[in-house]
This record gives structure tokens, C-alpha cells and sequence, in this order.
């Protein structure tokens, strides 16, 4: 599915793409089958996102929590990321000002040229506007989006819930095989809360601790009895199951990701582990005072147990001697006869209405964490009902269930979540309204200063005005020895017609070579030649009217210059 969306996102690039070029009137190029094709595979990608939005939801409400403990994360890195993201809008916005001021100048009285350009005029003014509305929002957006913020681990630090008990999650899964005498022992070193596990019934009516609906995963019965290995396990009886291995298949293979390297001891006992029986998790249970939970699996159709199988189980825990309040009971069929039967279980529910919980007498619930994302399950803690969570196995995720007050979850990684001492990504109000403030200030003075940057090196590079002409020849005339000819003057608008410079030849001064006696030219020094540079008629005249009188009323101070003769 992971494939079908990269995909899925890949063709809507190349449609975006397809678009934009159209906009800037770039033909494509497309043969008829590439047409079709195209056409077919837009409502098949249309189909593709709507099936990952259905059947993911999951996903999104998993993405969704995290986005509630990295909110304020999330929203500091965004500014520094559209501080970045300035220096480019600026060069491209301030770029295509330049062009836009440029292709204003072009307009003449020709009436097609001056269409043509009115129409790039507009398309470099929509691209302005395409390019640096949505900048300006976002940035907007961000300056103001913690007033609509919520992040439950944005509290004060006397306001923090305790830390949430741990249900083993079929024991410790990540410290010995699930399901295992090992496994539950494991959880209780780690100080779990209470044993999560799975129930099933032999076909001789023995309760036994298995989650799947075969043995080929956590057993060796491929190689005790291959032909079986898909029947059910409730389908095999009891001598038969306690012949079967249910721990060599960890040492084997690294069931979890993120699990840590066995020790040789833990591997040659992971390696000797059996199925267990219910009898077996009381046990231990009874010894240290941990709750129980567990699902109970209804046999199949044609097994002897299968409309008791509830009374039987029932019948074990109570001939177990275990104390009553340490099994939370959690199938929910025939809880009247359980009340009657067995007074001192707790009961725990779904997700059930609160109506239902009070007519059920029930005070604990047992939910998927994803419902976290739903008001964060608010009002069943305001009706005082306990809530555990299943499967929380990541860090942040286990932050997060503590900044909510959550009394407890169900987790496979009980190593790691007790170590923790606070939850992660937790920042008070006070400092995260600091830093708020000084991302604000910092990131527009610095995005203020890239545009002003931009701005005056354009203007540096393709608008020099009078006045900077004006000091530059000024300049050149003191680097000379003479003085300024004139003071540097207002800028004066500028003309809307073009001025065109009109490029002037060098002049070539003829001169007369002295001849020897047999007529050889002799040769002599080169006469002095000046350059002019390229200006236009008008310029030369006004430049000659100003700077003659400077001249001759400084005559003693300036050498003279013999007057080239005229042009030939």
C-alpha cells in the first residue's frame, strides 16, 4: 500500500507539471495512446487515494496523535523552515518585479507589441501574486497559529499526571517468548502493573495460553506434525500440546525491530520454553499480586466446550485460589452469570457508551490507544472510569498517554517505557510562549532584511539612477585632478520613452609623417588620441555646455590640450 501511494503521488506531480507547462504555452507532445492513458489512469488514482484514506484511517489518526505532542515542535520548525524559504521567494519575487518593470518600459505605440507585452505583464504580476500570497499566509498563519494550538503536554509540571501502569502485553514479547512462563516472569521484573494474555480451549477442556489461530508461528509443530500445522489449536488436546517446543522459534528470528540482543542464559531458556497453561499465568499472578486481563477465544463449532467453554474457565480461576479483585474480566458475554458466580472480578469494558458502563456497574475500560484522538477519551475520565490503552510500544506515544492522564496501557516494550522518569516533549506554557515570541521577532526581521537585501542588489544592478551616475562621473573627474563640474542632482523621473545611446565611431586623426631625403617616412611618437565613450548626441552637447566654462574659468590649474583637428 506504501508503494501504491508513492505512486499515486508521483502521477499527481506529473499532472501539476503537465499544468504548468500548459500555462506557460509549452506544447507536450502527446501521441493519442498517451492521452488515453492518461485519462485512464487519473480515475484510477482517484480510486488508489480514496482506498488509502478509507482503510488507513488508522494511519491518519496515528499521525494525527503526533502531531498533538510535536504541535509546538512543529510549529518552531516551520518558521525557521519559511525563513529559508525567503531567500528564494525573495530573489524569484523581486526578479520578476525587475522583469515587470522592464517589459513596461518595452510599450511603444505599435499596437501588437504593446498587447504582447500587456500580456506578460500579467502573467509575471500572477506569478507575483501566485508565488508570494500563499508565502505571506503561511508565514501569517504561523505567526498566530499557537492562539489554536492544543498539545496536552503543554501543561505545568504540578499538573502532570502520574506515570501510567504497565499490562504486559502476552508477558514482556521483546524479553522471552510471548505467551511463555519466561515471558510473564520477564514482565514482572520490569515492574508490569498487571498480565495480558490470550485464552483458548484444548479439546479435552483445558484452558492454555495461545493468541493465534494455528501453531506454526510461536510452535515447532511443522516439524512435529506437519500435516496439522493449520488446524486450530483448540482442535489438539492437551498431551499432545505440552510435547511441542514454544520458544525456540525466538532465539531464531528477531520478532520486533527494535529488540534488544538476548543473553546466552535468556537464549537457552527462551529455547526450553512450553505452551502454558491459565492455571500457570494465576500462579504467578497469585505470587505477585498482579492483575490478570486476558481475551477469551470461543472454540470452534465442533469442539466439546463450545457452549461452556466460559463456565469452564470460570470454574479454573475460581478452584486457582487466586483473590477475585486481581482478575479483570473483559469478555463480555454472560456477565450476569460471572456477577454471580464470581463477585469480586472486575469487569472492564470496550467502548462503550458511558450509559452502558453505569448499567453494567463497570469502572474500567479497555480501548484502542487510536481512540485517544477523539477529545482524548475526556469525558469517561470526568465520569471517574479507568482506561488502559493497547498497544503502546513507542516512547513518544507513552508521552503522550501520560500528558492525557491515562491510568495504564498494554505494551510489548516494558523495558524501555519503565525507564522513563518523564515524558518526552513536555514544555510549559510559560517558556514555550517565550520562545513563540522570540521566533516571531527573530524570523521576520531576518525575512524584512532578505527582501531588503534583494531589493536594493536589483536596484544595484539593473536601475542605477542619475544621481549614482552623476557621483560615479564626479569620481572619475577627481581621480583626474579636475574639479567636480557639478553637484550631484535630484533624481528626476524617468522618461517614458526609451532612450537609445547612439554608438559613436572613434575618430582617426590624420597626420603628416616627416620623409627623409630618399623619401622613407621617419618615424615619430604617436599622437595623442582621445577615446569617447558611446553617449548619445543630446548628453554630449549638454556634458561640452557644462564642462568648457568649468574649464576655462580654471584655466591656469589645467594644462593645455592642443584641440585635435577636425574630421576629414
Amino acid at each position: 500500500m506504501s508503494f501504491l501511494g508513492i505512486l499515486a503521488a508521483y502521477t499527481t506531480l506529473l499532472l501539476v507539471l503537465g499544468f504548468l507547462l500548459c500555462w506557460e504555452k509549452q506544447r507536450l507532445y502527446l501521441h493519442w495512446y498517451h492521452k488515453i492513458l492518461v485519462l485512464i489512469m487519473i480515475p484510477f488514482f482517484s480510486l488508489l487515494l480514496w482506498i488509502l484514506l478509507t482503510y488507513w484511517k488508522d494511519r491518519w489518526l496515528t499521525i494525527g496523535l503526533s502531531l498533538q505532542i510535536l504541535a509546538p515542535y512543529v510549529h518552531l520548525s516551520s518558521i525557521s523552515v519559511m525563513v529559508l524559504l525567503s531567500w528564494p521567494v525573495a530573489f524569484y519575487l523581486i526578479h520578476l518585479e525587475g522583469e515587470a518593470r522592464m517589459r513596461r518600459y518595452q510599450i511603444t505605440s505599435n499596437e501588437r507589441r504593446r498587447n504582447t507585452c500587456c500580456s506578460m505583464l500579467t502573467k509575471l504580476r500572477a506569478l507575483q501574486v501566485a508565488v508570494g500570497v500563499p508565502f505571506f499566509f503561511i508565514l501569517l498563519c504561523l505567526y498566530v497559529v499557537p492562539f489554536g494550538t492544543y498539545s496536552p503536554c503543554l501543561q505545568e509540571k504540578e499538573k502532570l499526571a502520574p506515570k501510567p501502569n504497565f499490562f504486559g502485553h502476552r508477558g514482556a514479547p521483546m524479553l522471552g517468548p510471548e505467551n511463555t512462563i519466561m515471558s510473564f516472569e520477564k514482565a514482572v521484573e520490569y515492574g508490569a502493573h498487571g498480565l495480558e494474555s490470550d485464552v483458548q480451549i484444548s479439546f479435552d477442556g483445558v484452558p492454555f495460553l495461545m493468541h493465534d489461530y494455528d501453531l506454526r508461528r510461536t510452535t515447532n509443530i511443522k516439524e512435529v506434525l506437519p500435516d496439522a500445522a493449520r488446524r486450530h489449536p483448540s482442535l489438539f488436546r492437551w498431551s499432545f500440546l505440552t510435547t511441542l517446543n514454544a520458544g525456540k522459534w525466538f532465539s531464531d528470528v528477531k520478532p520486533f525491530f527494535r529488540m534488544k540482543p538476548l543473553s546466552e542464559d535468556d537464549k537457552e531458556r527462551a529455547r526450553n520454553q512450553r505452551i502454558a497453561k491459565l492455571t500457570d499465568l494465576l500462579a504467578i499472578a497469585q505470587k505477585e499480586k498482579k492483575l490478570v486481563i486476558f481475551d477469551l477465544n470461543a472454540p470452534p463449532s465442533r469442539h466439546p466446550s463450545r457452549l461452556s467453554y466460559i463456565h469452564l474457565v470460570v470454574r479454573v480461576i475460581l478452584d486457582s485460589k487466586i483473590e477475585q479483585h486481581l482478575i479483570a474480566w473483559l469478555p463480555g458475554s454472560e456477565r450476569r452469570y460471572i456477577k454471580s458466580k464470581a463477585p469480586g472480578f472486575q469487569h472492564v469494558g470496550t467502548f462503550y457508551t458511558l450509559q452502558e458502563l453505569a448499567d453494567e456497574n463497570i469502572t474500567r475500560i479497555n480501548v484502542d490507544y487510536k481512540r485517544l484522538y477523539y477529545n482524548g477519551l475526556r469525558e469517561y475520565k470526568a465520569a471517574n472510569i479507568s482506561i488502559n490503552l493497547y498497544i503502546v510500544n513507542e516512547p513518544w506515544l507513552f508521552s503522550l498517554v501520560w500528558c492525557h492522564s491515562i491510568h495504564s496501557v498494554t505494551t510489548d516494550n516494558i523495558e524501555v517505557l519503565n525507564e522513563m522518569n518523564h515524558p518526552y516533549y513536555f514544555m510549559t506554557p510559560s517558556f514555550y510562549l517565550f520562545l513563540w515570541i522570540f521566533m516571531d521577532i527573530l524570523s521576520a526581521v531576518f525575512i524584512v532584511s532578505i527582501f531588503r537585501f534583494h531589493w536594493n542588489l536589483c536596484c544595484f544592478l539593473f536601475y542605477p539612477t542619475e544621481a549614482s551616475s552623476a557621483s560615479l562621473q564626479n569620481e572619475v573627474v577627481e581621480i583626474m585632478g579636475i574639479p567636480a563640474p557639478f553637484p550631484e542632482r535630484e533624481r528626476e523621473p524617468p522618461s517614458s520613452k526609451a532612450v537609445v545611446p547612439e554608438i559613436v565611431n572613434e575618430t582617426t586623426i590624420s597626420t603628416v609623417h616627416p620623409t627623409d631625403d630618399i623619401g622613407q617616412p621617419v618615424p615619430t611618437e604617436p599622437a595623442f588620441e582621445p577615446i569617447q565613450a558611446p553617449t548619445s548626441e543630446a548628453n554630449r552637447e549638454a556634458t561640452l555646455q557644462t564642462v568648457l566654462p568649468t574649464l576655462e574659468a580654471n584655466e591656469p590649474t589645467v594644462p593645455s590640450v592642443e584641440k585635435p583637428p577636425p574630421e576629414t
